[in-house]
């Protein structure tokens, strides 16, 4: 009978899963050298807790698992060492995004950009100039943003995770929104 460790192959998890892991922390990190130091300590973490494992999952979802873990560690360490921020909600926070709804009202919805799905080239640029945009947020929207729309996380996760209280999640949310918004538009045409 096999155990739960013998279902792993930590001298394989470089060529099976390392590019793997980079091209998910990469969409949430955009600093190359730092996405490669967390997939090394992913696998550090991983070699240290072979014993953990518990065959539930693949060996691929508990190495990513692990490195979502480095990342919002990642993501608490930044959003300390940035200026604290303490949002208090007036009429003019909520002039063009609605918390209930989560979205735009409906007069203030963006234009759209004009993007074909099928053409790769614009999509990719597209997505360059997001990127260029994200990185202009401060740290702490950065990673209450890339938690809620990348990660799928729920607001209570974000808010326990980060140290954010519910209505500070919802201005962030909208701020971090507006100035994407904003400089996706003023970025691409």
């Amino acid at each position: 009978m096999l155990t739960n460790e013998q279902n792993l192959h930590p001298h394989q998890w470089v060529d099976l899963h390392a590019d793997y892991l980079y091209a998910y922390a990469i969409t949430r990190i955009a600093d190359e050298e730092q996405v490669r130091d967390l997939v090394q300590e992913t696998f550090l973490s991983a070699l240290e807790r072979i014993d953990k494992f518990e065959g539930r999952s693949s060996e691929r979802t508990w190495l990513t698992a692990i490195l979502k873990h480095k990342i919002y560690d990642l993501y608490r360490k930044k959003s300390r060492s940035g200026i604290a921020v303490n949002f208090s909600a007036s009429d003019d926070e909520t002039e063009f995004f609605d918390p209930n709804l989560n979205n735009w009202k409906k007069e203030h919805w963006p234009e759209p950009f004009g993007v074909e799905e099928n053409d790769p080239l614009h999509n990719k640029e597209l997505n360059r100039i997001l990127d260029l945009c994200m990185k202009k947020l401060p740290p702490l929207w950065l990673s209450v943003f890339t938690m809620k729309h990348m990660d799928d996380e729920t607001k209570e996760t974000i808010c326990s995770e980060l140290k954010v209280s519910d209505a500070n999640f919802w201005v962030i949310i909208h701020r971090s929104k507006v100035n994407l918004r904003a400089c996706l538009q003023k970025f691409w045409n």
